[in-house]
């Protein structure tokens, strides 16, 4: 399927691609699909009338997921990783209208199969333009009403080394593809409205010199580069391992790509805060990465504040008094 995006790439044909976790499964754009990956679109924006009603989420048990990271930590001792993205399923209970979902996110990223998921990612994967590459890379959050929260999450060591981490892993990834990798960018803070809370999001902007020639190998950059380094960890296929050894259940597309190209430049996202129809339930996948420092208690919080819908969905759900 790679060679698919590299014969796109030579005839300079644009391309709508979804690829899963794993890089086994493929999507491409059809009448049931519709995305957008911040300058392109597919679709024209419309009002969906409301019919969401969310009124439960029933996160893994804590005691599960403390077991888990424990797991994880002793891997770390051993050696055989310094950093891992962990993720789990949360429950949906409730009416959930994943078009709806999609229409009223207001992320940059945001991608809707029919009848499949829903995904509204702030989180771009790589950028391509005029042969130059960017990655921006996401570890750290921390709820903004917390106070002097962008001076604690900057001056937190545990999420330091995180980030410092991806950072490095990137950096290599780009190194794979490209020339002359330079950090632009070292730990900036975006803001992102998550629910009823707005959280603060730590990232980071790397950059490398592509050859000209790269339209003709887009699809090999691309596979060079999967899965994204964010969502595993380093190092990354031993990381890969562990995560389906430990999480012991399928992601999926949950923590895959979306792409497209236009026949000039490339845009592309992580699949994250993501929706998924399971039979007739729905459940919300999320997570967070792990060190040696980690602490239970607050990377199981983290991880439930990232399962949120959209403020102008769910604050109507959750808030005092809109019922």
């Amino acid at each position: 399927m790679f060679e698919k995006l590299n014969e796109y790439g030579k005839k300079r044909k644009p391309i709508f691609f979804a690829i899963d976790f794993e890089a086994k499964s493929w999507l491409y754009e059809d009448e049931n699909t519709f995305f957008k990956l911040n300058n392109f679109q597919n679709y024209k924006e419309k009002t969906v009338t409301r019919t969401t009603n969310l009124t439960n989420k029933i996160y893994v048990d804590f005691q599960k997921y403390k077991k888990a990271i424990k797991r994880v930590k002793k891997e770390i001792k051993k050696g055989n990783t310094y950093l891992l993205n962990l993720t789990f399923e949360t429950k949906l209970e409730g009416t959930i209208n994943l078009e709806e979902i999609f229409h009223n996110s207001k992320d940059p990223f945001k991608l809707y199969v029919k009848d499949k998921f829903a995904c509204f990612s702030p989180e771009r994967f790589v950028q391509i333009k005029e042969s130059q590459i960017s990655t921006y890379p996401m570890k750290g959050t921390i709820d903004a009403s917390i106070p002097h929260a962008m001076e604690k999450i900057l001056a937190n060591q545990k999420e330091m080394s995180e980030h410092t981490m991806v950072v490095d892993l990137l950096r290599n990834d780009l190194g794979i593809v490209g020339k002359n990798i330079k950090v632009e960018k070292f730990r900036y803070i975006d803001k992102i409205k998550a629910g009823e809370k707005e959280l603060l999001q730590v990232s980071s902007k790397i950059t490398a010199n592509l050859d000209e020639s790269w339209h003709n190998n887009l699809g090999d950059i691309i596979k060079k580069m999967l899965p994204a380094g964010s969502i595993t960890g380093t190092p990354k296929r031993k990381t890969v391992e562990i995560i389906k050894n430990i999480e012991n259940y399928k992601r999926g597309f949950f923590t895959g790509v979306f792409g497209y190209y236009n026949g000039e430049s490339f845009d592309s996202a992580v699949m994250i805060r993501f929706i998924e129809k399971q039979g007739k339930n729905y459940v919300y996948k999320s997570g967070g990465g792990i060190t040696c420092d980690s602490d239970e208690l607050s990377e199981y919080e983290e991880m439930k504040d990232k399962v949120y819908v959209t403020k102008s969905v769910e604050c109507l759900l959750f808030c005092s008094g809109c019922h």
